[in-house]
């Protein structure tokens, strides 16, 4: 493996680690899991997709997408990681002599019917919840459009959609600003992206939450997170935020919340917004019995 592609694979790697790691409000992390998704499942998933997705040069986005769900689906029974897979994948055809910036939009508007025939089929096999039906492309249908014209239909009920209509506008003009401003704030990785979480919860409702609970709790769940990121109460607020979150199960998780976080992290790592943190303050935060699934190589480091 050429030096750039270890580079990718570590920071795509330590972008899934960090963001299931951290403890942030209603989703999985070492501390919390819900009864079909755990935290070592995200470790195993993000041990699976990094390399795949690292030496990704000869092989399509869409071709991409679905190789790297069906061996995530040989190593974790549940979806962990659809949402981060679709927007990861893109970015890694961006050249190394590019920022994500510069590079997002070429690759967008060159995927094809058969990234969106690639993509559909991964899609089917890992099954995200709340999915619905569409008017126009449905997923239980073979796509006759491009992989980003599909995307365009969904851009008003889903942010992953919404990325690659906008040539991925949250994530590069409010999730890597936000995520470089809190991490030169604070000298915790951790109370970063739980500050990251919060800023986009607030400026864009979860769109997973919307499909399984409505819009009007996505956007009551938008209202409190950004009163605990505004507040200067912070442990108290970020727990009751956090139960509030949980109440109903798994059906407030901010998942797509999460998906975005996985792939601003990685933003900001490539094109050198933040710095890596050091292993040792990541393996702190882990609990022993989670050290078996965490990738050697990281785990040596």
């Amino acid at each position: 493996m050429s030096q750039n592609n270890q580079q990718l694979e570590h920071w795509c790697y330590l972008a899934c680690l960090m963001e299931a790691t951290a403890r942030k409000p209603g989703n999985v992390h070492p501390e919390a899991s819900f009864p079909d998704l755990s935290y070592a499942d995200f470790l195993k998933s993000a041990a699976v997709i990094a390399p795949l997705l690292a030496q990704s040069i000869e092989q399509s986005t869409g071709e991409l997408v679905l190789s790297c769900i069906r061996e995530t689906q040989r190593a974790v029974t549940s979806n962990s990681n659809l949402g981060m897979v679709l927007l990861l994948a893109p970015m890694m055809r961006i050249p190394v002599k590019l920022n994500i910036a510069e590079g997002i939009h070429d690759v967008l508007h060159e995927l094809t019917v058969e990234d969106a025939c690639a993509a559909y089929e991964a899609i089917r096999l890992a099954n995200p919840g709340g999915i619905g039906t569409a008017e126009a492309e449905d997923i239980t249908l073979e796509p006759t459009e491009t992989l980003r014209d599909v995307m365009c239909l969904a851009a008003e009920r889903d942010s992953i959609a919404r990325e690659y209509a906008t040539d991925f506008q949250i994530i590069l003009k409010t999730g890597v600003p936000a995520i470089t401003e809190y991490w030169n704030q604070t000298d915790c990785w951790e109370t970063a992206i739980i500050r990251l979480q919060l800023r986009l919860m607030a400026d864009f409702p979860d769109t997973l939450i919307a499909r399984k609970r409505g819009l009007t709790e996505a956007e009551a769940a938008s209202h409190r997170a950004r009163t605990v990121l505004q507040s200067e109460a912070g442990t108290a607020q970020l727990e009751e935020f956090d139960f509030w979150l949980r109440e109903q199960g798994n059906l407030r998780n901010p998942g797509t919340t999460a998906d975005l976080i996985v792939a601003t992290l990685f933003v900001a790592l490539r094109d050198g917004f933040i710095p890596a943190p050091a292993p040792g303050t990541i393996i702190e935060k882990i609990p022993p019995q989670f050290h078996p699934y965490l990738k050697l190589k990281f785990h040596h480091e």
